[in-house]
């Protein structure tokens, strides 16, 4: 597979299996009820997914004995603000919104993350692509291969600004690579946010589904999103999945917001690992012995073996899927660090 893979994410080979913080025994989880609240980003709220929603939500009432409540959203700050504030207990969030949520309440937590194939942290990695409609890549083809230098001046689609895959990345990758040529010395990611630095214009999806419709719909001519978010509504039709000029289509039984876009076909022009996004946890809201409970659940071997959670590889209302060794493991805050650097 050909890929374009950022310095840091070298990082990920010196990963730990180690277990998720415990708040303060005198103040943690005091004011705990029995209803557990999980938030959702945009990605995770549509209808197509609430069959995954409940099997995580079956999983959390199994454990703990509480009613669980989904919060769905159509924001990304409206999730992490819920987690950070109390209102939500649980959260399944991006890398880089665990962080924002952290830096505001260190009682925000990491749960669980998702294994690779392997069952380890080591391959416990999505991608983030950059895409062009299929058809229109002729000014980043570069040799054989694919090139951003001609992304300048083009109507560009993010996801979200507290997105991982769907900004934070994408955006340090583009810095990185133009920060070598002298007229883009002090080009920042700030610089990235409006339409007028770099890009004409910059767009923002709200969810990796509706950046890759910006895309589609010619809105942008390249678009930030990942491929986990899209798979279920996307065919690979040509080279390699997650390699740079491999092409996908739009399925024919596509659910919204792609079921006007059947046989639409886009093509990637840069692909670039990203660690898992993590299950995390607010220690306020949560006993001890509740976190303990659902730390223990969801990396057990049950929950690995469960087709409600690690739903088979020939379905498409997964989040997760089961292909190998496929599992929920513990992690700790410095896992994230890849991830936190890019800030710096």
């Amino acid at each position: 597979m050909k890929m374009k893979k950022s310095l840091f994410f070298a990082a990920t080979a010196l990963s730990l299996l180690v277990s998720a913080g415990c708040g303060d025994a005198e103040s943690s989880g005091a004011s705990e009820d029995d209803t557990i609240t999980i938030a959702w980003y945009p990605n995770e709220s549509g209808s197509e997914l609430e069959k995954a929603r409940e099997g995580i939500g079956d999983l959390v009432e199994e454990a703990t004995g509480k009613t669980v409540e989904h919060e769905t959203t159509t924001d990304y700050i409206v999730a992490i603000e819920s987690i950070v504030n109390g209102n939500a207990d649980i959260a399944y969030m991006g890398a880089q919104g665990y962080i924002e949520a952290h830096d505001k309440n260190e009682n925000v937590v990491p749960l669980a993350v998702s294994s690779g194939e392997s069952g380890t942290l080591d391959d416990a990695m999505y991608n983030s692509w950059l895409s062009v409609k299929d058809g229109n890549e002729g000014p980043y083809e570069d040799g054989d291969g694919y090139s951003i230098d001609n992304i300048v001046d083009k109507k560009f689609s993010f996801v979200s600004n507290s997105s991982t895959s769907g900004f934070k990345v994408p955006s340090s990758d583009i810095v990185t690579h133009f920060s070598e040529k002298e007229e883009y010395s002090d080009l920042t990611q700030d610089d990235l946010l409006e339409g007028g630095e770099f890009f004409s214009e910059v767009l923002f999806g709200g969810s990796h589904q509706g950046s890759a419709v910006n895309l589609l719909t010619d809105k942008a001519d390249v678009a930030a999103f990942c491929d986990v978010c899209v798979e279920n509504y996307v065919e690979n039709v040509e080279g390699e999945e997650n390699s740079i000029g491999a092409v996908y289509q739009v399925s024919e039984d596509a659910a919204d917001p792609f079921q006007s876009l059947s046989g639409e076909k886009f093509k990637l022009i840069s692909v670039t690992p990203v660690l898992n996004a993590p299950f995390v946890m607010n220690e306020e809201t949560l006993s001890e012995d509740t976190q303990s409970e659902l730390v223990e659940a969801f990396t057990s071997d049950e929950t690995a073996n469960n087709e409600e959670v690690f739903v088979p590889e020939d379905t498409d209302e997964g989040l997760f899927y089961k292909t190998d060794n496929e599992r929920f493991l513990e992690v700790e805050d410095d896992w994230f660090e890849p991830i936190r650097e890019l800030s710096n």
